[in-house]
């Protein structure tokens, strides 16, 4: 079997490469982690297995790779299914997290209007109605009471990782 190497990409000199494995390397012989541009020696970003460069002389798409990888989105997948939805423009990007942060707010909303239970018998009761909001702020929601605020400072931080991105963008 042969393991599939990331590609590397360098938004200077606008050209990628793949990079070699860990385990390809020889044992006891000392790995750089960071990747740097063979051409203009500046650190280069780990696009991933499923990324493939525009033309190097397609400047708009590669600046749009950029803003892409900037706001944390890369071409990562174990090669099965591929990355997941990917914006082909800035608008479409802009777009894809203003839906996010909707999607966020209306998560603050139930916790807002959410009753927080009391005792352990509501708590049962709402562990089976509320599993998966309640999963998506705890990973102990089973066992414990997840309070209110707890929510709405987790969905309050994922909204504002959405606008600092978004800003980023624009």
């Amino acid at each position: 079997m042969v393991p599939y190497k990331s590609h590397y990409a360098c938004f200077n000199c606008r050209k990628t490469f793949k990079r070699r494995l860990i385990n390809d390397i020889k044992r006891g012989e000392k790995s750089v982690l960071e990747a740097k541009c063979p051409q203009c020696a500046e650190l280069m970003a780990n696009m991933g297995l499923d990324f493939e460069s525009p033309k190097k002389d397609d400047l708009k798409k590669w600046e749009h790779i950029k803003s892409l990888y900037s706001v944390g989105i890369g071409f990562h997948s174990c090669g099965c299914s591929g990355p997941g939805y990917i914006p082909n423009s800035k608008e479409k990007l802009i777009e894809y997290f203003d839906e996010l942060r909707g999607i966020y707010l209306k998560n603050i909303d139930f916790w807002r209007s959410r009753i927080e239970p009391a005792n352990k018998q509501e708590k049962d009761k709402d562990y089976q109605k509320n599993w998966l909001e309640l999963g998506k702020v705890s990973s102990n929601s089973k066992k414990e009471i997840v309070k209110n605020q707890q929510g709405i400072i987790f969905w309050l931080e994922k909204v504002k990782e959405i606008e600092s991105k978004i800003s980023l963008i624009k």
